[in-house]
């Protein structure tokens, strides 16, 4: 099932142009995103072939159910991870929300560090289209869509400055992401920490539907 294995789905599906490949393996391009990519049960030559494309002294994410690392493979850190579909009431356009390009993506990548939602670097911004809201020309709360798999597009990088956080800013660019996912004929999907119970429950409290319970397995070649 691709929800189980989104970034594999993702690379062999709508974002194979981004894809980096050895066999099986696949990643996104490092300033795209960290995410290494392995079919659903990996053979041993699978992964000696992800070992061959990352290269030693990378380390890069997996995201699926727990599996066993090989020994070709450092486990640097795993933690819990919950992936939640949105139900289809979520949607709904917002009219302080603007689109984000490429010249917004300092002001992003200084959010981002401000608030820690997840991985965004310098090309995340290609993966899909991201929206804000700014006040006084200060980029206060964003969020867009990274993972593209059959069917399914994810809602990411859901955040909102800490000074105007609890004005319910992250909800409405949720749905009004959720909108244009909706519009191109796709279900939101997204992902956030086992242990982030601020963000779950803004979540259900949304009508988001928990679809599985992952990991997230930071690797490194050795």
């Amino acid at each position: 099932m691709s929800l189980r294995n989104p970034v594999y789905a993702a690379l062999t599906g709508p974002h194979a142009s981004f894809a980096e490949v050895r066999g099986n393996a696949r990643r996104y391009p490092s300033a795209v995103a960290p995410f290494l990519a392995l079919p659903d049960v990996p053979t041993e030559q699978d992964w000696a072939d992800a070992a061959e494309l990352v290269g030693p002294g990378t380390v890069v994410a997996l995201m699926r159910p727990e599996f066993p690392v090989p020994d070709s493979f450092k486990l640097d850190r795993r933690f819990d991870l919950v992936q939640f579909v949105a139900p289809a009431s979520l949607a709904a356009a917002d009219p302080e929300a603007v689109v984000l390009g490429v010249d917004d993506v300092p002001d992003m990548l200084g959010l981002v560090a401000l608030t820690d939602p997840g991985p965004f670097r310098s090309r995340t911004i290609e993966l899909g289209t991201y929206v804000g809201v700014r006040r006084d020309g200060e980029l206060i709360a964003m969020a867009g869509t990274r993972f593209a798999l059959p069917g399914y597009t994810e809602i990411s990088a859901v955040c909102t400055h800490p000074s105007y956080q609890g004005q319910g800013l992250a909800s409405r660019l949720i749905r009004a992401v959720a909108a244009r996912i909706t519009a191109a004929g796709q279900t939101p999907f997204l992902h956030t920490g086992g242990s982030n119970t601020n963000a779950i429950r803004l979540y259900k409290g949304l009508g988001f539907e928990l679809s599985n319970e992952m990991k997230v397995t930071l690797v490194e070649p050795v």
